[in-house]
């Protein structure tokens, strides 16, 4: 795994948040940890992208991504591969607003997991 990219503290605030949510998983992909819900990914961190900053990806609403970026492009972007699919990345090697992370990472998740698991959240 390549956990150089990202501070220990903050991997293990990323995957601690990732994790606490129903039948999450985590599984390396592309040398990178990917959090997951029934096999499909929600959360992916990224350290190769970007300029090489390390990053946090999260599928989001359609609207949404648009909104964050252009609000704060210092923290937000578009992702390459997936940002067309509404993803948007968060750079994590800054301050890094955690309360905003936590709940673009629980509507990830609910974009991504089944209904049922969706609505327990």
């Amino acid at each position: 795994m390549n956990r150089s990219t990202l501070r220990p503290a903050h991997l293990a605030r990323v995957r601690s948040l990732c994790l606490s949510l129903p039948e999450a998983s985590e599984r390396e992909a592309w040398g990178d940890p990917t959090w997951r819900v029934r096999n499909k990914i929600f959360a992916m961190q990224k350290g190769n992208f970007a300029g090489g900053r390390p990053s946090l990806w999260l599928k989001l609403a359609e609207g949404v991504q648009d909104l964050l970026v252009k609000s704060n492009p210092r923290v937000f972007f578009v992702p390459p591969y997936v940002g067309s699919k509404g993803w948007v990345g968060v750079h994590l090697d800054g301050r890094v607003p955690w309360q905003l992370v936590a709940e673009l990472v629980v509507e990830s998740y609910k974009l991504i997991a089944p209904k049922r698991l969706a609505a327990s959240v």
